[in-house]
C-alpha cells in the first residue's frame, strides 16, 4: 500500500491548508465533496499514484486544516485551491460533488489547471437543488442535535438509500444516531467522524446557494473538462452535468454504468476508486 505524507500550505487569508501527498509524476488535486476531508479519496489517490503525484487537501474548516473564517465563500475556497496549485505546481485537478463546484469556478482564474475531471457538481439550476433547508439545519447543529442535522442533509441531497424516503423522520434520527456512537466508539485512524463533520456541510450549501443558476459563467473555462458521473446518481445531478456539456467550450462526458454518487469515496464508504481511476486516467494521459 502506497503511503501519503502531510504537509500544510497557506492561503491568502494565512489560514492552514493541510493536504496529503503520494505518487509520481505531474500534479493532480483532488479536491473532496461534503462531509469528507482528503482521506475520503485515499483509495482513489492510490489508484492514481503510479501515474500521478496526488494532493488531497483538507478544505479548511475540516480535518488537519484551519477554520472556515468568518468571511467564508466560494473566494476563500478557490484561493485555497489557487495557494496549493502554486505550492505544488500541479496542472490537474478532480472536483468531487462541491468540490468540484469549487473547481470550476476556480478554472478561469487559476490558468495554470490545464485539466479538470468534475464529478457531479450539485448544481442549484431552477430550483434542482435548493437551499432552505439550511436554516434548520444550522439551528439542530447549533443545539448539538447532531443526528437531526445529517437527516436534514441527507434528505434535501437525496443521497441515501431509496427506502429512506419512506421511513419516518423520528427512526431515521435514531438510526443516525446510532451510527454517529459507533464512529465516535471505532474511530477510522486518519479519517474525521461524521459528528466532527457534519457542521461542515452548512459550507458545501452555502456554495450551492452561492453559484445558483449562474452557468454563463462557465463558458469562461479554457481548460479541458471531464464531466464524469454514474447511472445511478439522483437525476440533478445527471442534468447538471447535461446543463455544462451545453455551456463548456472543451469538454467530454463519460458516464459509468451503475455507480452513484459515492463512486469516487473509499470503498468502506461505498466507492468504486479503481472504476473512477480508469476513466480519470484515459481522460488525463
Amino acid at each position: 500500500m502506497k503511503t501519503a505524507t502531510t504537509k500544510t500550505v497557506t492561503s491568502k487569508d494565512g489560514t492552514t491548508i493541510a493536504y496529503h501527498e503520494l505518487g509520481a509524476g505531474p500534479g493532480l488535486v483532488l479536491l473532496h465533496g461534503a462531509i469528507q476531508t482528503g482521506h475520503s479519496n485515499i483509495e482513489l489517490a492510490r489508484a492514481l499514484s503510479g501515474s500521478f503525484t496526488c494532493y488531497l487537501p483538507d478544505r479548511r474548516g475540516r480535518g488537519a486544516s484551519g477554520p472556515s473564517g468568518p468571511d467564508y465563500g466560494l473566494g476563500r475556497e478557490v484561493e485555497d485551491l489557487a495557494a496549493l496549485v502554486t505550492a505544488t505546481g500541479a496542472r490537474r485537478v478532480l472536483g468531487v460533488s462541491s468540490g468540484a463546484i469549487i473547481a470550476l469556478r476556480a478554472a478561469p482564474a487559476l490558468p495554470a489547471l490545464r485539466k479538470a475531471v468534475i464529478f457531479e457538481p450539485p448544481l442549484d439550476l431552477g430550483g434542482s437543488n435548493p437551499t432552505g433547508w439550511l436554516p434548520g439545519f444550522d439551528r439542530d447543529i447549533a443545539a448539538g442535535r447532531t443526528a437531526a442535522a445529517l437527516v436534514t442533509g441527507m434528505k434535501a441531497a437525496r443521497l441515501g438509500p431509496p427506502v429512506f424516503a419512506y421511513l419516518p423522520r423520528g427512526l431515521l434520527e435514531r438510526l443516525t444516531s446510532a451510527m454517529l456512537v459507533q464512529q465516535d466508539k471505532r474511530p477510522v485512524p486518519g479519517e474525521s467522524t461524521f459528528r466532527e463533520l457534519a457542521p461542515s456541510l452548512h459550507n458545501d450549501a452555502s456554495l450551492v446557494a452561492e453559484t445558483s443558476d449562474d452557468l454563463d459563467v462557465y463558458r469562461g473555462v479554457d481548460a479541458e473538462v471531464l464531466l464524469l458521473g454514474g447511472s445511478k446518481s439522483p437525476a440533478y445531478l445527471r442534468n447538471a452535468l447535461t446543463a455544462l456539456e451545453g455551456v463548456l467550450p472543451n469538454a467530454r462526458r463519460v458516464i459509468m454504468p451503475g455507480l452513484g454518487h459515492s463512486a469516487t469515496s473509499n470503498a468502506a464508504a461505498r466507492g468504486r476508486p479503481e472504476t473512477v481511476a480508469r476513466a480519470v486516467r484515459d481522460f488525463l494521459t
